[in-house]
């Protein structure tokens, strides 16, 4: 079963309150402001679209599929432990294959599952990472996700040392938690977030098929020594709880660079046999492995190759074997 796709679209080019006891003395009743001084009242909450059946029955199949990993002693949460050791050469290996291969390509109009070699890519600015719902997303869930992610992105800002705020001011990444009918209706928005986006990259979002779970498109400028400039993770809002929050770990994670999975990848959420639903201790590792400032943005993973043997031996302690 394929958990997520990665597709990467190239060409793009306060106030501090602090408890205080009652006051001592009265306090007088300001006076009406004049007219013009009034603030204008807040504006309503936005309205709720309703659901379609489809976004129900698509529910119902996910807490099926979410049901049916559990039992099989799937989606783990413990980061990893004795019974999966690694090495350095492992994260060298796996790091080469996650970050120097993608797992999508562009034919035409549509994204193939097609694995090819690519330079190094990663953030050479600032994250600005906003989410946003759609309008069928139940309030339980908005108000449940969007501080898990903000924990989750001061996460990663850790790990890789990359700045990552949670912000609305000029966002250049998009976390999109969409129902069925959201995301079939996205188009716009996307085109919106990201000018100049492919209709491949479009279409992709619009017609996921159920068996892709979640996705993440980067978008590159076309000048292989410079960065990510934009990116737009899409989180399915129907999944169950423990389903949606490991599709946020493993594509706001991919879309920081690490594009593509392996088999060989394990304690691993860039792998699709879905053991692990959290980012490991190894993800970590790669996390740190790609935003060391001994690799830049364009190597070839032959260039790349004698600092990531260093860099993993430092991590870890041991020899390459």
């Amino acid at each position: 079963m394929r958990a997520a796709a990665k597709l990467i679209g190239v060409g793009l080019t306060a106030l501090a309150i602090s408890g205080c006891a009652a006051p001592v003395t009265p306090v007088p009743f300001p006076k009406e402001r004049p007219a013009g001084l009034v603030p204008p009242p807040p504006p309503p909450p936005p309205a709720r679209a309703a659901r379609s059946r489809e976004s129900f029955d698509v529910e119902k199949y996910y807490a099926r599929l979410q049901e049916d990993l559990l039992v099989r002693g799937l989606l783990r949460r413990d980061g990893g432990g004795p019974d999966v050791p690694y090495t350095a050469r492992n994260l060298v290996e796996n790091f080469t294959r996650i970050a120097f291969f993608d797992e999508y390509s562009s034919l035409g109009d549509t994204m193939v599952a097609r694995e090819r070699a690519v330079r190094l890519r990663k953030w050479d600015q600032p994250v600005r990472m906003q989410v946003e719902f759609g309008a069928s997303v139940d309030a339980r869930t908005r108000a449940h996700d969007l501080p898990r992610i903000n924990d989750y992105a001061k996460r990663l800002s850790r790990v890789s040392r990359l700045p990552i705020t949670m912000t609305n001011v000029d966002p250049n990444y998009h976390v999109m938690v969409l129902n069925e009918d959201d995301r079939r209706r996205i188009g716009p928005r996307l085109r919106e977030l990201v000018p100049g986006i492919s209709k491949a990259s479009v279409r992709a979002v619009e017609t996921m098929p159920r068996s892709t779970l979640c996705l993440v498109l980067a978008f590159a400028e076309t000048d292989t020594s410079k960065g990510y400039a934009k990116a737009v993770a899409i989180i399915r809002g129907e999944h169950p709880d423990l389903l949606r929050w490991s599709c946020v770990h493993e594509e706001v994670a991919q879309g920081l660079g690490l594009a593509n999975d392996s088999p060989a990848a394990r304690p691993s959420i860039f792998n699709d046999d879905e053991e692990f639903a959290l980012l490991t201790t190894h993800d970590e590792m790669l996390l740190r492995m790609l935003y060391d400032r001994r690799l830049r943005n364009g190597m070839s993973a032959q260039e790349a190759r004698p600092i990531l043997e260093q860099i993993a031996q430092e991590l870890t302690g041991g020899a390459i074997n």
